[in-house]
């Protein structure tokens, strides 16, 4: 990872906790059981990569482009996703842990987020339309002027959501997800 550039490249098992790794460049290349925890990413470039099994907890990503980024079966708590670079902005999560994070203000139309821990996860004023929250737990999460329009809700759970302060037209609930649409008034449906 010394290399300022690295295309087509396979990292696997690359321990690198607590480490400062910046001003690099990784072009379609694939992360397997990394543990970056802990450490400083900060104005890095990923596109078209992949994480796969990889503990990224706690990352800096302050500048970083983020473009066509999968992880999967990742642990991303706490990272602060609002300070990476927003052109090109596009990530994709799948059985990950993204508890604590923070997308605020961020333009990510049409993210897959497919059977994810997302507790207490932030998504004040985050363009979200057409996004999917597949199988996905998102106890505590915030949403405040997050646009939800054809948001597809109907496999997630735990969420609270005020309609009243984000744009939701034509998003999906199924039946037993109403509860948290109204749950700020009190009220039982039974």
């Amino acid at each position: 990872m010394e290399n300022l550039i690295h295309v087509q490249k396979t990292f696997d098992k690359v321990i690198y906790i607590d480490k400062k790794i910046n001003n690099r460049e990784f072009e379609d290349c694939v992360f397997k059981n990394c543990d970056f925890s802990n450490s400083d990413f900060s104005y890095n470039k990923f596109m078209d990569c992949e994480f796969i099994d990889c503990n990224l907890s706690m990352t800096l990503l302050a500048g970083t482009s983020l473009k066509t980024v999968s992880f999967k079966n990742c642990k991303l708590l706490g990272i602060q996703f609002q300070s990476c670079e927003d052109f090109l902005f596009n990530v994709q999560f799948q059985e990950s842990v993204l508890d604590y994070c923070s997308f605020a203000n961020k333009k990510m139309p049409k993210t897959k987020f497919n059977s994810c821990s997302m507790k207490e996860v932030t998504f004040v004023g985050t363009n979200l339309t057409n996004s999917i929250f597949e199988n996905c737990n998102l106890d505590n999460t915030i949403f405040n002027d997050t646009i939800l329009a054809g948001a597809d809700f109907t496999t997630a759970y735990n969420y609270k959501i005020d309609p009243e302060f984000n744009p939701m037209k034509k998003a999906k609930f199924s039946s037993q997800g109403i509860v948290g649409l109204l749950d700020k008034y009190d009220i039982k449906i039974e």
